[in-house]
């Protein structure tokens, strides 16, 4: 329990001082973060500023791209903040089209969060070099999905998607407190081209060095993905990122001293049970990986040895 609301403790705290980078004023939501957290109110309030519904289960999620590799070599990279339904189940495709904004980076620049840009160029980038496209769609998709973030919500006389640029900068904020691959290098886990693990090994170091569980997902047996999982208290333009575990039933959910003691993901990690790779990043051309570079001579020893044996007979 000590371990968790370390975390919380460090959320807040750290979301704060990545907000305050730069020369942009923090917009404030005059939200009370003392309340109740999403999904734990049934029935919702109804076009509430200060309290996110109906989608109240947030994911932070983040990619491990080797083929391409994307990003710092010893770094995880943002894939994007998705708002949930708190069964689980999500939107099809974004909530509101008309706020669908292009030019994202135009936007941050234009609202003094350069630095916020920065950052983004760095860690939130697309394995076919078109970050401002993968922007778009996070925002289109999944930003404009979150119900306190409506222009509404905003103070008055906030510009034109100065709610886009809180959603970028909240982002940013809550990546940077969740340093995925710090975590599992302090347990002894780093990228190899063949070392392979066990789901429970990498869930585990997870948990000990975060206080709580993320769901993983592989692409056959590579590891790729995380999904670090939230309620909210407050508004998500300034609010506050309680990690959860185990989803809860709306009984439980009110139950706030219940969540302390939670420890796994709302949903299952989507990868096998054991043989799972966690190969480097690279920057070498077509040989992207030596993990890649290792099934390739692999395969060539396969069908050399064999030839070399017929000459060795004649």
């Amino acid at each position: 329990m000590l371990v968790l609301l370390t975390v919380l403790v460090n959320v807040a705290a750290t979301a704060v001082s990545a907000h305050g980078l730069g020369s942009r004023n923090q917009l404030s939501s005059g939200c009370d973060t003392s309340g109740p957290v999403s999904c734990s109110i049934d029935p919702p309030p109804s076009d509430s500023c200060c309290y996110e519904s109906p989608e109240g289960l947030l994911l932070q999620t983040q990619f491990w791209e080797t083929h391409p590799s994307t990003g710092p070599r010893d770094s995880w990279t943002i894939h994007g903040l998705w708002a949930d339904y708190c069964d689980g189940t999500f939107p099809k495709r974004g909530c509101d089209p008309s706020r669908a904004y292009t030019d994202i980076a135009g936007l941050l620049r234009d609202q003094g969060a350069g630095d916020t840009l920065s950052y983004m160029e760095r860690y939130w980038v697309d394995y076919h070099g078109q970050n401002e496209h993968f922007w778009e769609h996070e925002w289109d998709n999944h930003g404009t999905c979150y119900n306190t973030l409506r222009p509404s919500c905003l103070p008055p006389d906030s510009p034109e998607g100065a709610e886009a640029v809180a959603y970028f900068q909240q982002v940013v904020a809550l990546f940077r407190t969740l340093p995925t691959y710090d975590w599992l290098a302090r347990q002894g886990i780093t990228p190899h081209p063949t070392r392979s693990h066990t789901l429970s090994e990498l869930t585990d170091a997870l948990r000990a060095a975060s206080g709580f569980t993320p769901a993983l997902e592989c692409t056959g047996d590579v590891l790729n993905q995380i999904s670090w999982y939230f309620y909210l208290r407050g508004s998500a333009l300034d609010g506050e990122f309680v990690p959860i575990g185990e989803r809860v039933d709306s009984t439980t959910r009110k139950a706030l001293c219940s969540w302390a003691t939670m420890s796994d993901s709302p949903t299952k990690s989507k990868c096998p049970s054991r043989g799972i790779l966690y190969p480097p990043k690279t920057r070498t051309g077509f040989f992207d990986s030596t993990f890649q570079v290792s099934h390739l001579l692999t395969t060539l020893l396969v069908f050399a040895f064999p030839i070399s044996l017929r000459i060795a007979q004649v």
